[in-house]
């Protein structure tokens, strides 16, 4: 009996965790995908009906809106994130005496949820309290900053606070890449004359290709899934301007009372996920041969 627990016990205790992943992650991922497929309102229904909520999807002007805004929003967030990430993990990487402490400043705001990060933002970008009103009241009363109002605009403001937030995690991860580079190549490339910028060009930059990829993977994750970041800087507008697809999907199930389009757009942003990730996995987890 104790041979048969000793062997047994891991898998003992794991087990509550693995069935409890089971049904309510894969489980209600299952369940979703399904009411996707049915006639599905204010209550689900599962009398299956084909692909009439994804063929509702393509005609909703609110769901165009909410994927273009995602483009837009994930290509600006993974782009300038990365690139100040990048940038503030290379200055730092030259020793300066105060690293801790500007390391400490740069990662703080990603100790914050997007929520506080919206909200702070919420307040600063307004026109009536924030940027607006101190330029105003500094005496350039010709200064305008009114993206948050604005529909064409206000989507670059949630880029904004997404960049704020996420830039010094990025820059976290490419710190620990630069302070993994092997030391003698630097050298080497020092007596040989290379300059600084050059040797970060040329030689530290190229290797850190997998740091690259995930950042990019981590980034778009955060991209993909932004709720909270809308919800309290912009609320999804003006109107719904600066809606996306989690956002929309909230809307349809908990505003319009339409599950099957809540569904359907979940599934969606669920593929978009999975053609960011597997990719990944399969590079990560593939067996390399020498």
């Amino acid at each position: 009996m104790t041979e048969w627990l000793e062997k047994h016990a891991p898998k003992m205790v794991l087990a509550p965790s693995f069935i409890a992943i089971l049904v309510f992650v894969y489980g209600f991922i299952g369940w979703t995908a399904y009411v996707s497929f049915t006639r599905s309102k204010l209550l689900p229904k599962y009398d299956l009906k084909g692909t009439i909520q994804y063929e509702r999807l393509a005609d909703s002007p609110r769901f165009e809106v909410a994927l273009t805004n995602l483009a837009i929003f994930g290509v600006l967030f993974i782009l300038f994130a990365t690139i100040i990430g990048l940038t503030l993990a290379i200055l730092l990487d030259q020793k300066i005496r105060t690293e801790g402490p500007l390391r400490t400043i740069y990662l703080y705001p990603m100790a914050l949820s997007f929520i506080v990060t919206g909200t702070a933002w919420k307040w600063i970008l307004n026109p009536g309290l924030g940027i607006e009103s101190v330029m105003h009241d500094l005496g350039w009363t010709d200064f305008a900053f009114n993206w948050l109002v604005d529909p064409n605009l206000a989507i670059y403001t949630v880029v904004i606070a997404g960049v704020w937030q996420s830039s010094g995690f990025v820059m976290a991860l490419f710190l620990a890449g630069l302070r993994s580079v092997d030391n003698e190549v630097i050298r080497a490339a020092m007596v040989d004359g290379v300059s600084t910028p050059r040797i970060y060009m040329s030689i530290i930059i190229p290797s850190m290709a997998p740091i690259f990829l995930s950042a990019f993977i981590v980034l778009s994750h955060l991209a993909i899934k932004s709720f909270d970041l809308v919800i309290a800087l912009t609320g999804g507008g003006p109107g719904y301007a600066t809606d996306m697809p989690a956002t929309f999907m909230y809307a349809m199930a908990f505003s319009r009372g339409d599950i099957g389009q809540a569904a359907s757009s979940a599934t969606v942003m669920m593929v978009i996920v999975t053609a960011i990730i597997v990719p990944y996995l399969y590079s990560e987890l593939r067996p390399r041969h020498d």
